[in-house]
């Protein structure tokens, strides 16, 4: 069996340890398209089989959050299961709301000491509970709305954030307490949509059971924003290059009826560029 499970991960659960219960109903190697953090809750897309070759497909995929994020404090960690440690002032609506378009578009943001990034072979959250003095390089990120939609308390705000993918939100509210001259972390974050997958589809992980857990299962064909790709040669399956009638792109390839897998299409030729079956 090969296909996508749109997972509602609750919140204090790794998503290393939603997938492992995946693998154990389905008793199938699977993976997760973007790590939502323990204290997060949200859409977690599975990968199932032969499916997560198919990853690299979904690296441009938008994803929206539900965040809160308390002023007047921070912590170590950007977020709740850290320290709280008082300091600054917390701002009110009107300033949050001028100081939000800043951070629209093409960003650079410097990921959180306490996350899963690279440092000379080391996960970030190692060294930072090591107690290591390191820096990490600022990245590029696409942050494409950044609105403030609720006072949840007097000094915590509710916010929408839709952004591309590797974009930190324990980042955004470290930048933006800077940008007001205060301190913030975040105390709640919940996706709610991670490309085609969304909250109000997904189903939740404890409601799962090997006996159903097949029943979710959403073919991969369906999750991939691609046409098909109509009338190529059937050599395309054995790896020649075709002549078509089609845009450069890239197409859902079927063989017999079955998916096949993606075909790339560049000035008239196709080419089975990946295999899943």
């Amino acid at each position: 069996m090969t296909g996508f499970l749109n997972i509602y991960k609750p919140a204090g659960m790794s998503s290393a340890a939603a997938v492992n219960r995946i693998k154990k109903l389905t008793k199938t190697p699977c993976g997760h398209m973007g790590t939502l953090d323990p204290l997060a809750e949200g859409v977690l897309p599975v990968g199932v089989g032969n499916a997560t070759r198919l990853f690299d497909y979904f690296l441009q995929k938008k994803k929206r959050y539900t965040a809160r994020f308390r002023f007047g404090a921070t912590t170590e960690t950007l977020d709740a299961e850290g320290e709280v440690r008082l300091g600054g002032r917390v701002p009110c609506a009107e300033e949050i709301a001028a100081a939000l378009p800043a951070f629209l578009g093409e960003i650079e943001q410097v990921p959180p000491r306490y996350s899963a990034v690279s440092v000379g072979g080391r996960r970030g959250y190692d060294l930072a509970r090591a107690g290591a003095e390191f820096v990490l390089a600022p990245k590029k990120v696409v942050v494409d709305e950044f609105c403030l939609t609720a006072q949840t308390a007097p000094d915590e705000y509710e916010f929408t954030v839709v952004c591309g993918g590797g974009t930190y939100v324990r980042s955004l509210v470290r930048d933006l307490a800077d940008a007001l001259g205060t301190k913030g972390y975040m105390t709640f974050l919940r996706r709610d949509a991670s490309g085609v997958f969304t909250a109000e589809t997904a189903v939740a992980l404890d409601a799962l059971h090997a006996e159903n857990v097949f029943s979710y299962l959403i073919p991969t064909d369906m999750v991939l924003p691609f046409p098909v790709l109509e009338g190529a040669d059937g050599r395309i399956f054995h790896g020649v290059q075709v002549p078509v009638e089609a845009a450069d792109g890239q197409y859902k390839l079927f063989c017999g009826g079955e998916f096949y897998g993606i075909a790339r299409v560049e000035n008239g030729l196709a080419r089975a560029e990946k295999k899943l079956c």
